[in-house]
């Protein structure tokens, strides 16, 4: 997963110069693909009545795709394309056994001092749009991302407990019963390289009857500097 990421960072990278020497890359080749990155904020939905959460829930996304255009258009096209999406949930609680049949979150004891008490979810995602640019650089587009999760963990730092003030990072890897699949529609409205984004995620983190029916609406800005 890690080496996907870095793949990923390199094209992403490699754009960017790119389009610091777009000089020498015809108009009609930038068109044809599009490397961004998401930089957004996730803002969790149906979270348990015990879990009280933090403001800010950075997240992002790298992706690269390719611009079909539709009929003789020169306005419209259709993206397809592959990307990698890292979510995070900060929250006073802990998972009680990531491992259950039912995911279960208990608050973190009042007394107890953490700096830190996350989930992480990683995925694989397949973005779809359609991408309407005008000739003054503005654009937008309208699409479904349609993801598969490969990565999991929670991230706990802090004391041990209450009565024990030994400070710890501690990590539980690969949470059982998350949906597998995400899915959801997004929105991008921007002028040239940087856009305002939105995702709403339909599907759920867990499982149904198996943990909670938590899920997100992301909000952020996309840069595409290729």
């Amino acid at each position: 997963m890690k080496k996907t990421v870095l793949i990923l960072a390199v094209i992403f990278f490699t754009g960017l110069i790119t389009e610091t020497r777009a000089q020498i890359v015809s108009e009609s080749a930038k068109r044809k693909v599009t490397v961004g990155v998401d930089v957004f904020n996730d803002i969790w939905l149906n979270t348990p009545g015990n879990m009280d959460l933090r403001t800010i829930h950075q997240g992002s996304n790298v992706f690269m795709q390719y611009n079909f255009a539709v009929g003789k258009s020169k306005t419209i096209s259709f993206a397809a394309g592959i990307g990698i999406d890292n979510h995070n949930l900060y929250s006073n609680t802990r998972i009680e056994n990531i491992k259950a049949d039912t995911i279960v979150f208990v608050p973190i004891d009042d007394k107890t001092e953490y700096k830190r008490s996350k989930v992480n979810i990683v995925s694989i995602n397949a973005p779809l749009e359609l991408k309407f640019r005008m000739k003054t650089g503005f654009k937008i587009s309208v699409g479904m991302k349609l993801g598969y999760v490969i990565d999991s963990k929670e991230k706990y730092v802090g004391d041990l407990s209450a009565d024990n003030g030994l400070k710890v990072t501690e990590k539980r890897k690969k949470l059982s019963q998350l949906d597998d699949f995400t899915y959801g529609p997004t929105l991008r409205l921007g002028y040239k390289f940087i856009n305002i984004y939105g995702h709403y995620q339909i599907s759920h983190m867990f499982r149904i009857g198996h943990g909670p029916q938590i899920n997100r609406i992301s909000v952020g800005i996309t840069i595409t500097p290729f």
